[in-house]
């Protein structure tokens, strides 16, 4: 089963842009009810993927700076990374094949 991190300001550069996976970052708030709906979404893909991706969760509220770095504006916000550089994006609460087509192309 495909664990999800949380990650925080402090600990973005090491899970994810040193990590040597395509990571899946998930940038959400407790109060976005998008986020809540995409939640399940994003658990089926790490559960499905755990072998060759990294998904982890940001939380925007409790570590503003990664977001803003990345000029995250919108919850939630989805961003692809591979050898630590954005590779793609989603916005918004999207279906389950958006992020899937999303995903494949990250893996290759």
């Amino acid at each position: 089963m495909g664990k999800i991190r949380d990650v925080t300001d402090s600990t973005f550069e090491e899970e994810v842009l040193q990590s040597e996976r395509p990571v899946l970052v998930d940038f959400w708030a407790e109060w976005c009810a998008p986020c809540r709906a995409l939640a399940p979404v994003i658990q089926q893909i790490a559960d499905e993927h755990h072998e060759r991706l990294h998904v982890v969760k940001l939380d925007v509220d409790s570590s503003p700076s990664t977001p803003a770095k990345f000029s995250v504006r919108a919850m939630p916000t989805l961003l692809f990374f591979r050898d630590g550089k954005v590779v793609d994006s989603l916005v918004g609460a999207v279906p389950k094949k958006q992020v899937e087509d999303k995903v494949q192309a990250l893996l290759g």
